[in-house]
């Protein structure tokens, strides 16, 4: 009982992620951070110095530090140590007595140490909405999207995602800035957060997309939607998300005039990309995700 160790394996590639089954647009002034149960009890457990931890640790850095950039609140979960049976609940059944008392196993890792002005709350079950004021600071900032990243993936993470959707609360949930007891317990964790209750993205995605916040394209589904509309002199509501526009009679000279207009905004898109995939879902991808590399072990 407690927490197994273990071994090494490979975070999830971009090319790996399963497909969402929602189109949800992160906003930095909508969303808030949560960084889940990054402390020692926990991370202990992983073999140090190797996938999936170096990975880990490194993203969720990254994430931090443009969140910071962009206002965007930073909220710390992290479990109490020397729990009593009336306090830890069902847990002691299928976990034993948890982390001591102890300064060193509740703490935050030093690689990931709170700010003065982040929020660290106490978290007593799986999903940090559960006994905590974690929809309370939500409410109180006017956010109603989640980041989610950190341990364990299938546990905490997943759980928290699934509360924060039954909440109304659209979730981002960071594929390869979670990490798990295994890739197979790992790779269940977003295959039904992707299929279920959120959207899932790289940390590569997620940089991109609160880097151009910073110098915002002026793009979402519905500005594509109705720009294209206006080319075709049509009803924006008439256009559906997946239909041929080519076949709907936009042609190569206003496709053209796309393309400048979106370059113009700082989008990375060709004529060839529009054409290869004319279709307002995958043209909203191609701005919102554009091309990107993805990155070994060697380059995180």
């Amino acid at each position: 009982m407690g927490i197994p160790a273990i071994p090494a394996y490979p975070m999830p590639l971009l090319s790996e992620l399963p497909k969402n089954k929602v189109l949800w647009t992160l906003d930095p002034k909508r969303a808030v951070l949560l960084i889940h149960d990054m402390q020692n009890y926990f991370l202990d457990a992983f073999t140090p110095n190797a996938s999936p931890l170096v990975e880990l640790v490194s993203h969720i850095q990254q994430i931090k530090q443009e969140c910071k950039k962009l206002g965007v609140p930073v909220v710390y979960s992290a479990q109490p140590g020397g729990q009593v049976p009336e306090e830890r609940g069902l847990l002691q059944d299928f976990w034993g007595k948890g982390m001591a008392d102890d300064p060193y196993q509740k703490g935050i890792i030093d690689d990931l140490a709170p700010d003065a002005d982040d929020i660290v709350l106490t978290k007593w079950r799986y999903s940090a909405f559960k006994k905590t004021n974690l929809s309370e600071i939500l409410k109180e900032q006017g956010r109603d999207q989640l980041i989610i990243c950190g341990v364990y993936a299938h546990i905490g993470c997943l759980l928290t995602a699934s509360d924060a959707f039954m909440q109304d609360i659209q979730v981002f949930f960071v594929a390869d800035a979670v990490a798990d007891f295994s890739r197979e317990q790992h790779q269940m964790a977003i295959q039904y957060a992707a299929s279920r209750c959120a959207f899932t993205m790289s940390t590569q995605q997620l940089l991109g997309v609160l880097k151009r916040a910073q110098n915002p394209l002026p793009l979402s589904l519905e500005d594509v939607r109705r720009q294209v509309a206006e080319l075709l002199q049509e009803e924006a509501a008439d256009l559906s998300d997946q239909e041929n526009l080519i076949d709907r009679g936009l042609d190569s000279i206003r496709i053209m005039s796309l393309v400048e207009k979106w370059r113009r905004a700082g989008a990375e898109v060709t004529f060839a990309d529009l054409a290869a995939r004319p279709t307002l879902s995958d043209w909203w991808n191609l701005l919102y995700f554009p091309r990107e590399k993805v990155l070994s072990h060697q380059d995180s």
